[in-house]
């Protein structure tokens, strides 16, 4: 077998131990290569089909799905590998005549950057079933929840490929150096081109570690606009209105916005005051009564904290009342208010509480000179 020179793909320890036994014991040639290339195939296809589908049942009895799915990921590049593997060894037992002895270091080059890239793919799609996994056991990860889930998938994807990318460059003993400066010019062009994209990019960030709002929270503008959040990118954030408008924000924007979260505070409750206006001479302690009753009467409230009702001015032309409950959440702020309204109307004729509206009253004044 040929001796490596020095700026050669080296052997793998066991691989390169491997090629000696079988060159000692059968002797090099196209056919032990072929027959090596056969035997690593079957030798993949046994894993396959007995060793890793018997695990596969095995695990079937565990409670989580995480390591099915991790093993039934792990079959593809377990193969990969010992076919890889085969022709690794094969092209090192073909001798050492003609075109072979070029061939040999760049088709072991090219062995080596396919398996590189079978286990990136690999590595990229086990940290992804890691993150969700980890992301619904959120009492032993605090940190890795459905907000900072998409975050750390994009870290990991990162370094993966940073990796796979370094060892790509040693395998064909490419210096790195030159590429790391021509990186950080363009780095640099890319930063000034994409400035806005890159604010975006780190406002999410901080969203995300900062956690002013979650998936499901309702939120209000600065504008006014109100929303379910149903999205929270590195780049933007989705919120979707009463009137199902999907409305995206720039994670920058958000940044430097006062956000008002109507679902914080720990407590998915939200107190809605509905002003109320009963005409001078109305019987206070009755408006009080009946608004109580209409109150306790609805669904989609809490009964603790009650509901309560607050005399609050005396108006231009109305007894000026404030009706306050807690619904449930604010998604259903708006059936609540609606159906309180509704009652108040139907009540308040009922009772003959009488419900003011403006008024002017004009006085004509006639000139006594005519």
């Amino acid at each position: 077998m040929i001796e490596k020179k020095p700026d050669e793909v080296p052997d793998f320890v066991l691989v390169d131990r491997l090629c000696h036994w079988i060159e000692k014991t059968y002797g090099e040639g196209p056919m032990v290569a072929a027959s090596v290339v056969a035997i690593s195939i079957l030798i993949g296809l046994t894993l396959h089909y007995i060793v890793l589908r018997g695990l596969a049942t095995l695990l079937k009895r565990t409670k989580t799905e995480v390591d099915e799915r991790v093993l039934a990921s792990l079959r593809g590049p377990v193969i990969a590998s010992v076919v890889l593997t085969g022709f690794f060894i094969a092209i090192n037992l073909l001798g050492d005549s003609g075109w072979i002895s070029d061939a040999r270091q760049p088709v072991a080059r090219t062995l080596l950057t396919i398996g590189l890239g079978v286990w990136t793919l690999l590595g990229m799609r086990i940290s992804s079933i890691l993150l969700q996994y980890a992301g619904q056991i959120s009492d032993r990860f605090p940190l890795i929840d459905r907000r900072t889930a998409p975050l750390f998938a994009n870290l990991a994807t990162v370094l993966v490929l940073g990796l796979s990318v370094y060892l790509v460059l040693q395998i064909w003993k490419i210096n790195a150096t030159g590429w790391l400066a021509s990186a950080g010019v363009v780095g640099v062009a890319v930063g000034f081109a994409a400035k806005d994209t890159l604010s975006n990019l780190f406002a999410g960030v901080f969203i995300v570690a900062d956690a002013p709002y979650r998936l499901g929270d309702y939120i209000v503008l600065d504008d006014g606009v109100r929303g379910e959040v149903v999205h929270i990118g590195l780049r933007s954030t989705r919120i979707k209105t009463r009137n199902d408008v999907l409305i995206t924000i720039p994670n920058a924007v958000i940044g430097t916005s006062k956000i008002v979260n109507q679902s914080g505070g720990g407590d998915a409750a939200m107190r809605v005051g509905i002003p109320v206006g009963v005409a001078y001479g109305s019987d206070v302690d009755q408006v009080k009564r009946v608004l109580l009753e209409i109150a306790t009467d609805q669904e989609n409230i809490h009964e603790d904290p009650a509901p309560r009702v607050r005399f609050r001015r005396l108006g231009a032309s109305a007894l000026e009342f404030d009706l306050q409950v807690w619904v449930l959440e604010p998604a259903v702020r708006g059936r609540v208010v609606d159906s309180i309204l509704t009652d108040i109307i139907s009540r308040f004729r009922e009772e003959k509480i009488e419900i003011p509206f403006p008024q002017r009253t004009l006085h004509l004044m006639q000139d006594s000179s005519s």
